[in-house]
């Protein structure tokens, strides 16, 4: 079997999709071929390609002013064109609406393979925040769901994403459920982890951590904990938040806290790409803060989970979809101050978050291994399904040139 997945963005950038795609096609690998079809985005090296155990065909790409992401161009450069039509994929998944995911769209549909898209984001906000119009979110909208309504199947991260491509997208293919996972492993000895993530950032034993790990930007609803955690400290609370990431709104992240006298309690600790560091700081941290009403399904919330770290989300957040509000996570009303409020209690109940803190680890953590090990057999059934599909429909046009009348040649003219 050899499978394409398509991407509009890929390493050495690094965000939720594209670790999602990394994990399918390393695993994929171990069981069939994978050719991972993205841009050639700035910075990327030709030779760390060559070390990932899938294939990566890359196409030229256009920077786009001051957004982290590019736009890809490979309908014009035929050293993407040639690799992707000499390919023979089975299974072409894209996982983007964009000029990477149609080009998957077209060889599926010229080559008559079956074609699956993964639903990650919430392309609405998007279009509202950058086009205000809404004719223009309307038609970009439109644009956008054309690739998906051609899939043989869609795979939303979790049943809110699901609805909102039904209900409110337009989504007319067939959709399920397909969860996302992480690559983590529970650390061996949270007190040996907890040591460690002391002695690097200067916290005391006793000192409460908060964390937020992912892109550095304000559309996360990142400056909605700052201040969220200003109300805390006014409380009396001893604690440190540590924001691990990059992104185009770090000057500000660091300005908010600054103004709002938070330096002593907010570390800025950059990218981070060890996973045992990150685990060491998920088991650390007493909540993972994610106040998002953008992502769909974040990876990080599942990377808590997996030491045991419940996440705090906002009501009518669609991340927190498989989150139930104390029980194995916390939902807060979407205002700072019963942010503030709820943290407040968990801080204060300790029975409540050992029962948490156990389901949020029994529950929402997922491994890759056994996730892709699912989509494996389930793309091994879409491909038979379809060659079914083929196979019927050549039976029918056979059926019908032998036993139907030519109306196209037959001669209807009116006789005298």
């Amino acid at each position: 079997m050899k499978v394409g997945l398509f991407i509009d963005t890929f390493y050495p950038m690094v965000d939720g999709v594209i670790k999602v795609v990394d994990n399918y096609a390393s695993r994929l690998a171990k069981k069939c071929e994978v050719a991972v079809f993205c841009p050639g985005v700035k910075d990327y090296d030709e030779a760390e390609d060559k070390k990932y155990p899938y294939q990566i065909i890359r196409c030229a790409s256009l920077p786009l002013g001051k957004m982290d992401y590019s736009l890809p161009i490979g309908g014009f450069d035929p050293t993407y064109q040639v690799p992707l039509s000499k390919s023979g994929l089975d299974i072409v998944h894209i996982h983007s609406p964009f000029t990477i995911g149609i080009s998957g769209v077209i060889y599926a549909k010229m080559h008559n393979v079956p074609l699956l898209a993964t639903l990650h984001s919430q392309y609405r906000q998007d279009f509202e925040k950058s086009l205000k119009l809404e004719p223009a979110v309307k038609a970009a909208m439109a644009t956008v769901m054309m690739p998906f309504n051609a899939c043989d199947e869609c795979w939303a991260v979790n049943s809110a994403i699901q609805e909102l491509y039904q209900e409110q997208y337009g989504l007319t293919a067939p959709c399920k459920v397909v969860l996302n996972a992480t690559d983590h492993v529970p650390v061996a000895d949270p007190s040996e982890a907890a040591a460690r993530v002391n002695a690097k950032y200067g916290i005391g034993p006793d000192e409460a951590v908060f964390l937020f790990v992912g892109r550095i930007n304000f559309i996360k609803n990142i400056d909605f904990t700052v201040r969220a955690l200003k109300i805390i400290k006014e409380r009396g609370h001893h604690f440190k938040m540590i924001f691990v990431g990059q992104g185009q709104d770090e000057q500000q992240l660091a300005s908010l806290v600054s103004s709002l006298g938070l330096e002593d309690n907010v570390i800025m600790a950059g990218l981070m790409s060890s996973r045992e560091d990150l685990q060491d700081l998920y088991s650390r941290a007493k909540l993972f803060l994610f106040p998002s009403l953008y992502d769909a399904n974040s990876l990080v919330q599942i990377e808590a989970a997996c030491q045991g770290t419940p996440t705090v989300f906002l009501k009518g957040a669609r991340t927190s979809a498989t989150v139930k509000d104390g029980v194995n996570g916390f939902i807060s009303e979407p205002d700072e101050t019963a942010f503030a409020d709820m943290i407040d209690r968990i801080m204060h109940d300790d029975a409540l978050y050992a029962r948490v803190s156990a389901a949020a680890r029994e529950q929402l953590y997922l491994d890759w291994d056994t996730v892709v090990d699912g989509v494996y057999e389930k793309y091994l059934e879409i491909i038979e399904a379809k060659k079914q599909d083929v196979e019927s429909k050549k039976l029918s046009n056979r059926l019908r040139q032998a036993f139907l009348p030519d109306f196209d040649n037959m001669d209807l003219t009116p006789k005298a």
